[in-house]
């Protein structure tokens, strides 16, 4: 709780521009929300991330379970929460869910048959096709801030967008497939043995020479631009840097739960909060009386609350009826077996499937979102 309450307050009403902008005005440069903010969801998830890599260290967590108050705090109140937020950019507002019927009420079914499918053949099959589809997610994440901040600042130069686009992907894909190397680890994504294992070091190994050399090549350019007198893109610059360090300390560096945890949740869930928060705001300044403005009207505390009852929730049901691990905060569960887990598991995973299949399309600039591309044109 702690660490969703304090990061998600900075987005609040006060510190964002007036009519409820989603980004902010180009007189503030080539920042997305405004200097100040960008800072604190990017460099300071970044650094929260770090700060609690040390607390594991000095306390002897790092290389232990995740504690209670950990994953309560990462995977709940970011990590779900982040999910669930998707509701702002989407489902609580009326007129968008019109605008495309098609896409935001077939995905639902559409997951939902899938992940059906995949765990009447094997639970096994449905976790590893959702954790590709989550290591998906989070991999284009990483590259859509990159594409936006440079969409921002105008930057339209074939080199430096191959560059950009090379280095965000190495800093996230090669970690991915050093992992794949070095099967089995002390952590997983969803569940032990959801990775494809099999892929040697030997196949791993000679891409660091190619990850390093692209970090470099990315470095040495920004030094370039900084010595010819261009301005240097800090937020792109800040997103390529963080990624890079989060996702090498917390696969490469660690083999830990722990370190996993605190670097591959919070540089991704925080930043998105806040985006799907000011989009919210912003839609709801142009609809107040709609279930979006309803909401909204209480700010950023309604946002959050709204986020942390629906990520408690849904983690009660997974804890009752499937995992059971956690029965000391959601109380004693039920046992199922049999067809009705291959029911319910991708019913209380339908949340996660369609975030994960929504954001490839919710954010595009160019594909059917006018909102995104007016505030990315006049802001």
């Amino acid at each position: 709780m702690r660490v969703q309450s304090s990061a998600t307050a900075a987005v609040g009403y006060a510190a964002a521009p007036p009519i409820g902008a989603i980004f902010a005005p180009r007189d503030q440069g080539p920042w997305l929300f405004g200097r100040s903010l960008d800072l604190a969801v990017f460099g300071g998830s970044a650094v929260l991330s770090f700060a609690l890599l040390g607390l594991g260290a000095a306390t002897g967590m790092l290389h232990g379970d995740v504690p209670p108050w950990l994953w309560l705090a990462c995977i709940v109140a970011v990590d779900v929460a982040h999910v669930w937020s998707t509701m702002f950019r989407v489902y609580l507002d009326g007129r968008e869910v019109r605008r495309r019927p098609l896409l935001y009420l077939g995905v639902p079914v559409l997951c939902y048959v899938i992940g059906a499918a995949a765990h009447a053949v094997s639970a096994m099959t449905f976790w590893r096709l959702l954790a590709y589809a989550a290591v998906f997610h989070f991999v284009r994440q990483q590259y859509g801030w990159v594409a936006l901040y440079r969409r921002r600042a105008g930057e339209r130069g074939r080199f430096d967008r191959v560059l950009d686009t090379a280095v965000i992907y190495a800093a996230t894909v090669y970690p991915l497939i050093w992992w794949h190397g070095h099967l089995p680890r002390s952590f997983y994504w969803f569940m032990h043995n959801d990775f494809v294992t099999g892929l040697a070091d030997a196949v791993a190994r000679p891409l660091a020479y190619v990850y390093w050399g692209l970090l470099a090549a990315f470095l040495i350019r920004q030094g370039v631009l900084a010595a010819t007198g261009h301005t240097i893109n800090a937020g792109k610059v800040l997103v390529v840097l963080t990624t890079w360090a989060c996702w090498y300390v917390g696969i490469i560096a660690f083999d830990s739960d722990y370190a996993f945890t605190v670097t591959n949740v919070l540089i991704h869930g925080i930043p998105y909060l806040a985006l799907t928060y000011r989009y919210g705001r912003a839609r709801a300044a142009q609809q107040p009386n709609s279930l979006l403005g309803r909401i909204l009207n209480g700010g950023v505390a309604a946002f959050v609350f709204f986020c942390l009852v629906a990520a408690f929730a849904e983690e009660a049901l997974w804890d009752q009826y499937i995992w059971h691990d956690n029965e000391h905060i959601f109380g004693e569960g039920v046992n199922f077996a049999g067809w009705m887990i291959t029911l319910l598991v991708p019913f209380l995973a339908l949340p996660q499937a369609v975030h994960y299949v929504l954001d490839g399309f919710i954010w595009k600039v160019r594909r059917g979102n006018p909102t995104l591309r007016k505030e990315l044109s006049d802001s």
